[in-house]
């Protein structure tokens, strides 16, 4: 029965890799981030003759949403590959990140909730931006959307608060 068990053990260990190429195309949306900020980019210089100080307020505003969600991005598959598929070796490269050995799964999930709760306050403000646009309607919604993005965050954190106390009290 113990070889059974060995081998099943080693192909439950082996198929982490499995999740290798989701954080492969996690690269590609990066790509397709990056194709769409330079467009955005782009959009935003072919304004410069004539812009307003809406117009220069929401480009600005848009550029930073994509970076935020590049981001975000990076972080889930930076982390993601690490907690659950291999450690990532840049032992010895200057630019290896600070973070990269520092976000647990936990972390993981309060990062993306706190990105999410970003992307949604910057189009939020986007909205207010152009509030003679958008219907009341739209406005309630994005406002109920947001605060339930940070209440769950809030909550999350706070659960997680809980459970890193009663590690720390069951250690002690």
């Amino acid at each position: 029965m113990s070889q059974i068990e060995y081998y099943l053990e080693r192909g439950l260990f082996a198929s982490r890799w499995l999740m290798a190429p989701f954080y492969i195309g996690l690269v590609g949306s990066l790509i397709i981030l990056l194709f769409a900020f330079v467009t955005e980019l782009f959009h935003f210089f072919t304004l410069l003759p004539n812009i307003s100080q809406t117009d220069a307020v929401l480009g600005a505003l848009s550029l930073i949403d994509l970076s935020l969600a590049g981001n975000l991005l990076l972080i889930v598959i930076f982390s993601g590959y690490e907690n659950f598929v291999s450690r990532l070796d840049f032992s010895g490269h200057k630019d290896s990140p600070e973070w990269k050995n520092q976000v647990d799964f936990s972390a993981l999930k309060l990062k993306l909730v706190a990105s999410i709760v970003a992307i949604s306050g910057i189009h939020l403000l986007k909205i207010f931006m152009n509030i003679e646009k958008t219907s009341d309607r739209e406005i309630q919604w994005m406002i109920i959307i947001h605060l339930v993005f940070v209440v769950s965050g809030v909550l999350l954190a706070l659960m997680d608060k809980i459970a890193n106390s009663a590690k720390a009290a069951k250690g002690k």
